[in-house]
């Protein structure tokens, strides 16, 4: 008697290893046009500008970057407001 399996099942075989490779080489030429393209329409520039290193100079010129520093009474008190409304709301950030 023949048994009873569904004609939606699968049936499962294994690969050929040349459709495996050829899986494969697709996925890095796909890397490959990507950053290919992302290069040519943005170009290196921000690329070089976040490679390069800073000077101690700069650093000391910019101005504090701490949530604390730098922010006035109704700033805080308007940061807290909206921290407090996005819990209320259930949103986290």
């Amino acid at each position: 008697m023949r048994s009873m399996t569904s004609a939606l099942e699968p049936v499962i075989e294994h690969e050929h290893p040349l459709v495996a490779w050829t899986g494969i080489l697709a996925m890095l030429a796909a890397m490959l046009l990507i950053s290919w393209a992302r290069i040519e329409v943005h170009g290196t520039g921000d690329l070089e500008a976040a490679l390069t290193e800073v000077s101690p100079e700069a650093v000391s010129a910019r101005r504090n970057l701490s949530p604390e520093g730098d922010t006035t009474k109704h700033e805080k008190a308007l940061d807290k407001a909206v921290a407090a409304a996005r819990w209320a709301a259930g949103f986290s950030r």
